[in-house]
C-alpha cells in the first residue's frame, strides 16, 4: 500500500481533529458474529484461571511470557503484518508457512482474512469504510468491530479485492476450508499440555503433579498468552490512533505511541508505519526501538529472510517543514 501524506502542514505534529466517525455502512449492529463473540468470551474466561493458585506455576508463567514474543511478535507482527500484508520482506516458503502457523495460534483468523481486513484499513484509514477506526469510539476500534456483522467484510468479496495474492498459495487456501485451521489450534493445546505433563513426569513427579503442571502450561501458554496478544494487537488499532505524537503528516489519525510500541514489539510506531507501510522497520531511529525488526535482522543474517524493505529516508517529516512566517 502506498504512503498517504497530506500536502498541508499540521501544527505541532498534531492531527486535524476528528471527534466522531460513523460506523461503516455495512455494519448491522444488532447481528452478533457469534463464533467470534463466543471465542473471545471463552478465551477470556479460561485465561482468568491463571489467577488461581492451582493453575499457577513458574513454568507456565515463563511459557506464557515467552509465547507473547514467539507467537505475537513472530507470528502476527513479522509474518501476518510485515511480510504477508505489506510484502516488506520475503523468505523461503517453508519458513513463511511455519511463521504463519505461529500466527494462527494467536486466534486472529486466517492469514488471508487478517491481510484483507488490514489492507482495507490502510486504504480507508480513519474514514468511514475503515473496519476498526477508534474515531467511532475507543471500544469499537479495540474489539467491538469484530463482534457485529459487517457486510463489507464478507469473505468472498474482501478476498477478491484484498487477498488474491495470499490465496494463490494452496496452504492458505486450505486454511479457508475444512478442518485444518481448528486442527492446528487443537493440536497446539495438546502440545502445551503434554509438554508440561511430560516435563513433570521426567522430573520425577507423580501423574497428579504432571497433570497440574500440564494444565498450568496450557492455561498460561495458550489462553492467557492469546488474550494478552489480542489486547496488544487491538491496542495498535485503538490507542495508536488516539494518543501519541506524529512524525509524518498522513491523512489519518495514526500516532507513534511509546506504550503500545513497548508492549507490541515495535508496532506502536504507527504513524511511521502509515507513512511508509512497506518498510520492514517501523522505528525510525534509536529512540524508537523495534523488537520485531531486531528479529528480522537476525533471520536475515541467518539467510532465512531476504529483500527486506528499509525505511524511505526521503519522506519529509513534520520537523523538516519550515516554520510559518509571522506577518
Amino acid at each position: 500500500m502506498p504512503a498517504r501524506l497530506n500536502a498541508g502542514p499540521t501544527p505541532s505534529g498534531t492531527a486535524e481533529p476528528r471527534r466522531r466517525l460513523a460506523v461503516p455502512e455495512g455494519v448491522t449492529s444488532r447481528r452478533i458474529v457469534w463464533d467470534y463473540a463466543i471465542t473471545v468470551a471463552f478465551y477470556h474466561l479460561v485465561a482468568l484461571l491463571a489467577l488461581t493458585p492451582w493453575f499457577f506455576s513458574c513454568a507456565g508463567l515463563i511459557v506464557g511470557v515467552l509465547g507473547i514474543t514467539v507467537f505475537g511478535t513472530l507470528g502476527i507482527n513479522l509474518c501476518y503484518h510485515r511480510m504477508l500484508t505489506h510484502r516488506g520482506l520475503r523468505c523461503p516458503r517453508w519458513f513463511e508457512h511455519a511463521l504463519a502457523v505461529l500466527g494462527l495460534c494467536c486466534m486472529q483468523d486466517t492469514p488471508a482474512r487478517w491481510v484483507a481486513v488490514h489492507r482495507r484499513h490502510h486504504e480507508h484509514s480513519d474514514a468511514q469504510p475503515d473496519p476498526h477506526s477508534p474515531l467511532v469510539n475507543l471500544l469499537w476500534g479495540h474489539v467491538g468491530w469484530m463482534l457485529v456483522q459487517n457486510s463489507d467484510l464478507r469473505r468472498l468479496g474482501i478476498f477478491d479485492r484484498y487477498a488474491k495474492d495470499i490465496l494463490r498459495d494452496p496452504f492458505y487456501r486450505r486454511l479457508e476450508r475444512g478442518f485444518l485451521y481448528p486442527a492446528i489450534i487443537l493440536l497446539s493445546w495438546l502440545a502445551f499440555f503434554l509438554g508440561g505433563f511430560a516435563g513433570r513426569l521426567l522430573a520425577g513427579g507423580s501423574p497428579a503433579e504432571a497433570a497440574q503442571l500440564g494444565a498450568s502450561v496450557l492455561v498460561w501458554g495458550v489462553f492467557a498468552r492469546t488474550v494478552a496478544v489480542w489486547h496488544i494487537t487491538w491496542s495498535v488499532n485503538s490507542l495508536a490512533h488516539r494518543s501519541g505524537y506524529r512524525s509524518f503528516d498522513t491523512d489519518d489519525d495514526s500516532r507513534n505511541n511509546w506504550f503500545v510500541a513497548l508492549i507490541s514489539g515495535g508496532e506502536g510506531w504507527h504513524n511511521n508505519h502509515h507513512a511508509d507501510p512497506r518498510a520492514a522497520s517501523h522505528g525510525r531511529s534509536w529512540r524508537e526501538p523495534d523488537q520485531t525488526y531486531f528479529f528480522i535482522r537476525i533471520f536475515s543474517r541467518m539467510g532465512l529472510l531476504r529483500d527486506v524493505i528499509v525505511p524511505n529516508r526521503k519522506l519529509p517529516t513534520l520537523s523538516d517543514r519550515p516554520a510559518p512566517q509571522i506577518p
